[in-house]
């Protein structure tokens, strides 16, 4: 089947990834390494290895948990490097604000949209505050985790994506940086492209659309 539409993540494809962000954001507020890491890699571990609803990135993805719940919930197990507490007010948008743009990835979805592709964005929302002034002119169909109540890897948010778009999923090509959302697309059709780098992307994207990018 004809590919005709690229539908892309945000956090860790158009922004630089993830690791290199949060450890910005941890210098910068001085928390205590340690204490991130060990708490994240279990709640993030557990989201993606079937924890379910109990989860607590699960609940913040899929929008059934605040996210100024969340950010009490994840300021209780960091600290500082002096031992202090972190502040859990406003959080998570401290932590997103180091989330920098990728201006080439940017431009390689506004090329797929020259050469007459559908785009759209599918993220997994932590409640945090997207650049859509960036987005007006570059996606047909935006799809966010918090705001339709469902979240990758479940094949839910990918069939809504793709009735927003029209398409049946052996038409799209779906971009990612996290391996389990690939697999997820791939195993509804969908052709997935593991992001880990931008020019490989763009190289990888060009040889599948068949197009310069």
């Amino acid at each position: 089947m004809t590919l005709r539409a690229v539908i892309t993540d945000w956090g860790g494809v158009l922004t630089e990834p993830l690791a290199e962000a949060t450890r910005k954001w941890i210098s910068l507020e001085r928390i205590e390494a340690s204490s991130y890491r060990e708490t994240m890699r279990s709640w993030f571990t557990g989201a993606y290895a079937g924890a379910g609803p109990e989860n607590l990135i699960h609940r913040l993805e899929d929008g059934s948990l605040e996210a100024a719940e969340f950010e009490r919930l994840l300021a209780a197990e960091l600290r500082l490097v002096d031992g202090g507490p972190v502040s859990p007010d406003g959080l998570l948008d401290r932590m997103f604000a180091e989330f920098a743009p990728v201006d080439s990835m940017y431009d390689v979805i506004q090329r797929c949209r020259t050469h007459g592709f559908q785009t759209a964005l599918l993220s997994n929302s932590w409640g945090n505050t997207y650049p859509r002034e960036r987005w007006t002119d570059l996606f047909d169909a935006v799809v966010i985790s918090g705001e339709v109540r469902m979240r990758k890897p479940s094949p839910e948010i990918f069939h809504h994506a793709l009735e927003i778009l029209g398409l049946e999923a052996p038409q799209c090509v779906f971009i990612d940086d996290i391996e389990q959302n690939i697999v997820a697309a791939e195993s509804l059709g969908m052709v997935g492209l593991h992001h880990t780098d931008p020019e490989k992307t763009r190289a990888a994207l060009a040889d599948l659309l068949e197009v310069p990018l």
